[in-house]
């Protein structure tokens, strides 16, 4: 059975070897809920910024200005409208660049509308991006919102014959380490609830 984030680095890793020598930035972001300290958008957008730096022999100058300006006006780092610039001014000499951010339903309710925005904002200024994103149904609204509709959907549902061979492997594993720890009837229980939520996504 794969999850979203095993989709993605599916994804991922073709692009990459489908361009391997090319002028083409394969770039990523993997969003969890639970790193919501790193979920402020300019962290976000930055990130993106970080991985075209390091596919570089050296940190490309426009970069290295930008944030030596920004110190010597005060500040801790870039704002958002600045960092999106920057992004697409280092993007631009690049023939290709696929932006994957996996899971973008995680990103936290008050920050997901800024994120899109940015998103949006860079694909209509560097013309060279195309973005690829996964996240659970319920957002495809926001996306339409902030992305504009026309993009290409695909559903994935979940396969409920591996979900019951996954949780019955992992359990049996469980079990094999300590057998005390399950019960049959516990593990019925567990296998029954599982697969109801998994048939209501």
């Amino acid at each position: 059975m794969l999850t979203n984030n095993e989709i993605s680095s599916l994804v991922i890793d073709s692009l990459r070897t489908q361009t391997r020598g090319q002028n083409v930035a394969v770039l990523h972001l993997y969003c969890d809920y639970q790193a919501q300290k790193d979920q402020a958008v300019v962290n976000m957008i930055g990130a993106f910024l970080r991985q075209v730096a390091l596919r570089e022999p050296r940190i490309p100058s426009e970069i290295i200005s930008a944030f030596i300006e920004s110190k010597e006006e005060g500040g801790e780092s870039l704002r958002l409208p600045d960092m999106v610039k920057l992004l697409v001014k280092v993007i631009g000499s690049i023939e290709l660049v696929y932006l994957c951010v996996d899971a973008v339903d995680e990103v936290l309710r008050q920050h997901r509308s800024e994120f899109l925005r940015a998103l949006r904002q860079i694909i209509h200024d560097a013309p060279n991006v195309r973005l690829f994103l996964t996240g659970r149904p319920y957002i495809l609204g926001e996306l339409d919102n902030h992305l504009g509709k026309g993009a290409n959907v695909i559903h994935i549902v979940a396969n409920l014959g591996d979900i019951t061979r996954y949780l019955s492997r992992k359990m049996d594993d469980d079990r094999h380490q300590d057998p005390n720890l399950m019960t049959e009837d516990l593990k019925n229980d567990i296998m029954r609830t599982m697969l109801e939520r998994a048939s209501e996504m």
